[in-house]
């Protein structure tokens, strides 16, 4: 026997220990053979090595008394003997224990888990990838997707910072595979394979979702938003500038239609030019209901009033479905004496707070009800706008007025041109001011209106809704217009948990693929939250990831007495609110098994 020195690196370290071998002869030749790993010991001469292997050789055959005397030698043959143990229990099929350095375990590459865990139990559960699946998306697009799916969910972010993203997370440990060396260029292509079969995708959820939830096909919430570029997209067609519901008209932007059921669950999404009018997209959205397995006939199509024009309403009709809309205020206005007259009002009690909301019916044809609406807190709402932009509006003519004085402006052309657009700007109150250019005198006059400014006073939380459906009653029909405000949740969840805006794309297949995932993520989002309303938790999304965040996999370093490395890669134990989380979302509390590598010093 005899004494090697062996160095093993692991990890960007070199780990040196020493090893007891012996010249055993086999049918290839001499071999060495390792009979125990002694670990570190102090460095010494070859000399003394070997005067301590052949101390060691003789205790273990029994011929001196150095296992008693010298405590060096005593340790290693009982090593030796502990491996020998170990050996004959691993021939008889048992289970070993190993002594570890406790002071010398570690803990490393530590990642987030809980909400990629939770994200992926309903990635599979919605069988979002059997949809993919059926629109012919490869495996290796699937799992890709999945990732980019899955980040959407969970930290969104730009493909570029996706990719260290997934080196920070436990992502490989849930996909089984390594995705977290994927380079930026795989993403995009996976993006620009990705759109084109998002009909056939959407499709399929639907049908998935309906079996999974119980969903009823009978009431359609349909709204728009739009999102800002980050740029100028000079090869976008759909970047245009228009009216920005973000609060930002001097970036160009996309307008997105959403349908979604009463359930909250999306159902059709189209992405229109940034110029596009509220109007005419209703045509195309009952199209994509149609394309997607919607019913051909019989449902409830709730809009707001930006899209409720006749045109609208009669096409919704000639498909022999029903509406609930909100009416223009040219047509609230020329209901005035019924909203004055005090009989036949309805109370509503609402199920959360109180909002002074009192309703009137009022069945106008076979074909139409009309119900009236009056709220007080909504006429606070109202007289606030009023005066907050009636206020802007004077203090912009009046800055018109004092550049006209100072002869800044002195074409009549330029000077309507300006107060054209002010009334643009200001439409809930220019129509109560009268403005003039005198061109002669060179002066700016506005005059209030004051018959029409009493008017809308006295309007003030009064709002019209109309539907083709006669036989509902008038809190049945508020009820289902309310529903749109889930629609309104679902734009503010895009924006913000899913940070679909800004937008930083700008070629527009990668612009509508982008858009594309946000709603897919949206579709697990909303399966979480209303897994967790059914069991009676009302918590967001953004609530849920943050106390998930704190369940991490890691992996755990555990070096032994005899010089091996033993590293478990498994998963942190959840707190008491991750585990109630689990349970209510009825998902594993152990979201990967435990995986053990033993790395020896030295080949046996």
């Amino acid at each position: 026997m005899y004494i090697r020195k062996s160095e093993r690196p692991y990890k960007d370290k070199v780990y040196t220990s020493y090893v007891l071998v012996e010249s055993v002869m086999t049918p290839k030749g001499p071999r060495q053979k390792t009979i125990c790993t002694l670990g570190s010991l102090e460095p010494r001469s070859g000399e003394q090595w070997l005067k301590l292997a052949h101390k060691v050789e003789d205790a273990l055959v029994g011929q001196s008394t150095f296992e008693e005397e010298d405590p060096e030698v005593n340790a290693i043959v009982g090593k030796v003997r502990a491996r020998q143990a170990a050996q004959r229990a691993k021939e008889a099929g048992t289970e070993q224990a190993v002594s570890v350095l406790v002071d010398q375990v570690k803990v490393e590459d530590v990642g987030e888990l809980g909400p990629l865990h939770v994200g992926q139990q309903f990635y599979q559960r919605l069988g979002i990838d059997e949809a993919l699946a059926t629109a012919s998306v490869s495996r290796r697009g699937r799992l890709l997707s999945q990732v980019m799916i899955l980040n959407r969910l969970v930290a969104p972010a730009s493909e570029h910072a996706m990719v260290a993203w997934m080196g920070r997370t436990a992502v490989d440990d849930l996909m089984g595979e390594r995705v977290s060396g994927l380079g930026v260029d795989t993403l995009y292509r996976n993006l620009d394979r990705l759109y084109p079969k998002r009909e056939t995708i959407e499709k399929e959820l639907w049908k998935r979702e309906r079996t999974l939830f119980g969903l009823e096909d009978t009431v359609y919430l349909y709204d728009l938003t739009s999102t800002y570029f980050e740029g100028q997209c000079p090869y976008n067609d759909l970047a245009q500038h228009g009216y920005s519901r973000d609060g930002r008209p001097d970036c160009k932007q996309i307008v997105i239609g959403l349908v979604i059921d009463q359930e909250g669950f999306p159902k059709a999404h189209e992405v229109f030019p940034g110029n596009q009018s509220d109007g005419p997209t209703v045509e195309t959205m009952l199209d994509a209901l149609e394309r997607r397995g919607g019913p051909k006939q019989g449902a409830l199509v709730v809009i707001d009033r930006g899209m409720a024009c006749p045109e609208n309403l009669k096409s919704i009709r000639e498909r022999k479905h029903h509406y609930v809309v909100a009416s223009r205020q040219s047509e609230r206005d020329a209901w005035l004496a019924e909203f004055e007259d005090q009989e036949g009002w309805t109370k509503i009690k609402p199920r959360s707070r109180s909002l002074g909301l009192r309703i009137r019916k009022l069945v106008v044809s076979e074909e139409e009800a009309l119900l009236l609406c009056r709220s007080t807190d909504r006429a606070a709402k109202d007289r606030a706008i009023r005066e907050k932009h009636e206020s802007r509006l004077l203090e912009a003519l009046q800055k018109l007025a004092d550049r006209i004085a100072k002869g800044q402006l002195k074409e009549a052309r330029a000077i309507h041109e300006r107060i054209g657009r002010l009334q643009e700007r200001f439409p809930r109150v220019a129509r109560y001011w009268k403005i003039a250019y005198d061109a002669e005198a060179r002066q700016l006059s506005w005059t209030e209106q004051t018959e029409r400014k009493a008017k809308a006073v006295e309007l003030d939380g009064a709002y019209l809704l109309k539907t083709s459906r006669t036989d509902m009653d008038g809190e049945q029909i508020w009820r289902t217009y309310t529903l749109l405000t889930r629609a309104e949740n679902a734009f503010r969840t895009l924006k913000s948990p899913l940070a679909e805006r800004p937008i930083l794309h700008q070629l527009q297949h990668r612009v509508e693929t982008h858009i594309f995932l946000c709603v897919l993520a949206y579709h697990l989002l909303n399966a979480i939250e209303k897994t967790l309303r059914d069991h009676g938790i009302h918590t967001s999304w953004a609530t849920v990831r943050e106390t998930l965040s704190t369940h991490h996999a890691l992996t755990v370093v555990l070096p032994t007495s005899n010089g091996d490395i033993l590293c478990t890669r498994t998963a942190s134990r959840p707190d008491d609110q991750v585990r109630q989380l689990y349970e209510a979302l009825t998902v594993p509390t152990r979201p990967i098994k435990p995986v053990r590598t033993l790395y020896r010093t030295a080949p046996t």
